[in-house]
């Protein structure tokens, strides 16, 4: 039994040094990605951009649409969501490979802003710091603008303004429940779901979407339906 302990122990130290190791180059990554551009600089120019929407412009059917869809817990969570990363590290230790991220809105964000979609321990202990330094300068609702006007929509669409007029030819306040639920699932393959050549794989993530509404109470499952027999009709004149 001696020898058990003695292995677990071992085996424990390994595991101790090798996080601490993947920290310490995770840190590196952040301190030369923010020494190079600061954060506040990166921040500021998206608020330049000429299509940039503040977020009390935009459907509230949409914001509520990618928070229930993208990070549920993120306007009553500080810092790292724990539930979701440890999850993604089951997932990833299953697999043998970063399948998931557990990523929540600030570290896609930072993802962004600062890197390749490659996924890697040390980007991800990067973001980590990001969001930190994210949640220490801007609020909530500052955090979630500036994800939604940067992130990838697809068919060249960047930005909230630009997949709302491109797709629907509507500013992003005038998006229904079912435009807005359609737009909030491409983000997370923007490739696979844009509406010019995966509608039916853009319809299968809308129902994701509307699911995720429903069980927050955002919507009943009638305005669901409807939102996706809409989306459906459209998708396919």
């Amino acid at each position: 039994m001696k020898w058990i302990k003695r292995l677990v122990l071992i085996l424990l130290l390994i595991v101790m040094i090798g996080a601490g190791w993947l920290t310490v180059l995770g840190y590196q990554r952040y301190k030369e990605a923010v020494d190079e551009v600061p954060l506040a600089e990166k921040i500021e120019e998206v608020k330049q951009r000429e299509d940039y929407t503040p977020l009390d412009q935009i459907s509230p059917d949409f914001v509520n649409a990618v928070v229930a869809v993208e990070d549920r817990r993120f306007y009553t969570r500080r810092g790292v969501d724990v539930i979701s990363l440890g999850r993604a590290l089951l997932t990833n230790l299953i697999t043998g490979e970063v399948r998931e991220g557990g990523s929540t809105i600030p570290q896609q964000l930072a993802k962004n802003l600062y890197f390749t979609h490659k996924p890697s321990l040390t980007r991800k202990i990067a973001e980590v710091f990001f969001l930190y330094e994210l949640e220490a300068n801007y609020s909530k609702d500052e955090i979630l603008s500036f994800y939604v006007n940067v992130i990838y929509y697809g068919d060249g669409h960047y930005g909230i303004a630009q997949a709302s007029r491109g797709y629907f030819d509507k500013e992003p306040a005038e998006l229904t429940l079912a435009e807005a639920t359609l737009l909030a699932g491409l983000p997370q393959s923007p490739s696979r779901y844009q509406l010019s050549s995966g509608k039916e794989l853009a319809l299968q993530r809308q129902q994701q979407v509307l699911e995720a509404m429903q069980a927050v109470g955002l919507i009943d499952s009638e305005q669901s339906q409807a939102a996706l027999e809409w989306s459906s009709t459209y998708l396919n004149q």
